[in-house]
């Protein structure tokens, strides 16, 4: 039967059904120019109404659009969607949910948090801060019209960023980490950058030269997804929006996208890759007593781990308040989409995961055996094949997965443990010259390589210091932290940071000779990095000596005490240039290598074989290089509070290259068969030419 000429009239005008109800993917706000229309798209499972509110840029109270979804039309699965036109839209630049639950009991609203609020959308890719923004809005009862964080809706007229010719920097052998913060790098007058650039992304870019000097070949950034504002935030682990840079490191928001990009670009023309530190375990949203300013009000269950049905508490794994549920399917989608986004759109080279063990827990907080689904997700994922994976092995609920027992198997990981030794080892604790020797060949019995396990030294991260605890100069200057202007009574932060004040406590009154001792104890630091096998990690300013005057938890400190005094580069000129020399002997001498030393490495004592007796603090070593014997070393470290002679055992001639120790030597006149190693010293042999 041929179909009437009315019947092809009409099925062609009908407009199409996602042009109608819109479509479930991309989740977030799109612009599609070619409907001339956004498309809207939100997980909620558990939503009963959901509803779009779009505002203008004069008033941010009273919506100039909203449109209410109706499930029958516009949901599919656990996503509601919508298609709003350009005419509906009108002068729309905001845009944020309401929603309804199903059950507020089994939700927790109006236990967990409050009803009623405008709700940011999770993939918001900037945000929008309106004048009137009030935090205790959104942890009180009632509506916060006006007062909450918006989406800022995407530009119509889109301009494609020119990348030029960026491209990802790799390195291995020569990789130096150095943790830094966006503001504190250079809002500080003494970082003497453009004034418009203090403390933001661009300021990063005027300290490119320096870290190139130094020897950096990646950074990794303290939190710069876009975290929350209105409280003293400074370190910014309190994340916000997942897909958005933050706001405050640019010379304004509409702008910290392409400046963003601007300073990845400038780090990848000098050979430096861009590492994010990033925090998926948790959300700014807190606890019971936090602001409600998206998830908990789009789908609180879903996104967080809570306590029992009807849920009486978060599950707090993160010491924040709050756990993100990345076994629920949704964040774990969330969490690879904003990965991907850093990746493909932000042109970023890896992460490095806060509390990273959260990943392995389940909906209920139990670790989980086996490969736990995200990691799984992420090792299938071609977009994130080849990027660089960090974890901080641990969280806040106990679990400690350091070594072979974390689940993310070519993962690096932070080596609490290195850490830890060193610090000891350096204070001249006893019993730990045995444990010393695995750090430094590159902790085989974390990152074992037989058969079964196959690990690499270079998954050992190794350092010292990092933004938790001490600086490294404080690490040698204060017994007990001084932490009081954190607001909690001197009670945060840890209670032993293993560290040693050389005698004195704090800088007020310090005799010479105790300065001179601190200096020495962190070139020793450096020294011991430098030297072991695996990737090191240097905390930003530790190589000219930074302090934090014993503040070892200055996480809402924004000012002096954590922003960077470049004036102690000449302060302690001679430290930094030892840093300097030590970061380039490491790269020239092949100390790190994809897999560990085995026969190029022989170990002695101070005399004959390695003493590893309880009260001995000293051991020496030779190491082959795998290029030719002009690049080997003999290394003789002396922890003890004593001077010692070394024999040294591996036939020369040998020239001493470095020695932690700065005091003048006599001029070598002969052959070297002993060396004199001063107490708390460390002295580097290389071949004469």
């Amino acid at each position: 039967m041929p179909v009437p000429e009315s019947a092809k009239s009409q099925s062609a005008t009908l407009p199409s059904w996602n042009a109608v109800e819109g479509t479930p993917l991309p989740l977030g706000a799109t612009w599609l120019a070619e409907d001339n229309a956004y498309n809207f798209a939100v997980f909620g499972r558990h939503a009963r109404a959901m509803r779009v509110l779009l505002y203008a840029a004069d008033e941010f109270t009273t919506p100039c659009f909203s449109f209410d979804l109706d499930p029958l039309q516009h949901k599919s699965n656990d996503i509601w969607h919508c298609r709003i036109s350009a005419a509906d839209a009108g002068q729309a630049i905001a845009y944020c949910f309401q929603a309804e639950q199903a059950d507020p009991i089994l939700s927790g609203e109006g236990t967990l948090y409050p009803a009623g609020k405008q709700l940011l959308d999770p993939y918001a890719r900037q945000i929008v801060l309106p004048p009137d923004f009030d935090r205790q809005q959104a942890i009180d009862p009632g509506p916060n019209a006006g007062q909450a964080f918006l989406g800022d809706l995407p530009p119509r007229l889109q301009q494609p960023f020119d990348w030029g010719t960026d491209k990802s920097p790799q390195h291995d052998g020569d990789l130096l980490i150095y943790e830094m913060h966006v503001r504190g790098l250079t809002r500080d007058p003494s970082a003497q950058v453009t004034e418009p650039n203090a403390g933001c992304y661009l300021g990063v870019i005027e300290k490119i030269p320096y870290l190139k000097d130094l020897g950096v070949t990646a950074v990794e950034l303290m939190p710069v997804m876009q975290y929350e504002l209105g409280t003293a935030n400074y370190w910014g682990y309190m994340p916000l929006a997942f897909f958005s840079p933050h706001c405050a490191y640019a010379s304004s928001a509409a702008k910290a996208v392409a400046e963003f990009r601007q300073m990845v670009i400038a780090l990848h023309a000098a050979g430096i890759e861009v590492l994010l530190d990033v925090v998926f375990n948790h959300t700014a949203e807190a606890g019971n007593d936090g602001p409600c300013y998206g998830m908990k009000g789009l789908d609180n269950i879903s996104y967080y781990m809570t306590r029992s049905f009807p849920p009486p508490a978060y599950a707090d794994f993160s010491g924040t308040g709050n756990t993100l549920n990345c076994s629920n399917r949704a964040v774990s989608k969330m969490i690879l989409d904003s990965l991907r986004y850093w990746v493909k759109e932000m042109h970023v080279d890896g992460f490095r995961f806060d509390l990273a063990s959260v990943f392995s827990r389940d909906a209920d907080g139990n670790i989980l055996s086996g490969d736990p689904p995200i990691f799984a997700a992420i090792a299938a994922d071609p977009d994130l094949a080849n990027i660089r994976l960090i974890a901080e092995p641990w969280d806040a609920g106990g679990a400690y997965q350091l070594g072979r027992s974390f689940p993310g198997l070519s993962w690096l990981q932070w080596n609490g443990r290195f850490r830890d030794d060193i610090k000891r080892f350096v204070r001249s604790e006893p019993g730990l010259v045995a444990t010393i020797m695995r750090r430094i060949y590159g902790s085989d019995d974390l990152f074992p390589e037989d058969l079964a396990d196959a690990k690499h030294p270079y998954q050992s991260i190794n350092y010292f210091t990092s933004h938790d605890g001490f600086t490294l100069y404080d690490t040698v200057a204060y017994d007990t932290r001084r932490n009081l202007a954190n607001g909690a009574n001197n009670t945060d932060g840890p209670s032993d940071d293993l560290s040693w004040n050389c005698g004195w406590e704090g800088d007020e009154g310090a005799p010479a000779d105790v300065l001179e001792l601190r200096a020495q104890q962190a070139r020793n630091f450096c020294a011991l990095l430098m030297l072991s096998n695996g990737t090191p990690m240097l905390r930003m300013g530790d190589e000219f000596l930074q302090t934090q005057q014993g503040n070892s938890n200055p996480w809402n400190q924004d000012n002096a005490t954590t922003w960077l005094n470049w004036n102690r580069i000449e302060e302690n000129r001679a430290t930094f240039d030892f840093f300097r020399t030590m970061i380039a002997f490491r790269k020239h001498h092949f100390i790190a290598r994809s897999r560990f030393w085995h026969d190029d490495i022989q170990w002695f004592g101070v005399t004959g074989a390695p003493d590893l007796s309880w009260n001995s603090h000293t051991i020496a070593y030779f190491l082959r290089s795998p290029q030719d014997e002009s690049t080997d070393i003999y290394v003789m470290i002396n922890a003890y509070w004593e001077p010692l002679t070394f024999t040294v055992q591996t036939p020369g001639p040998w020239s001493i290259a470095l020695d932690t120790c700065l005091q003048p030597r006599n001029a070598q006149t002969a052959p070297l068969t002993s060396v004199q190693v001063r107490a708390r010293s460390i002295v580097i042999l290389t071949r004469t030419p």
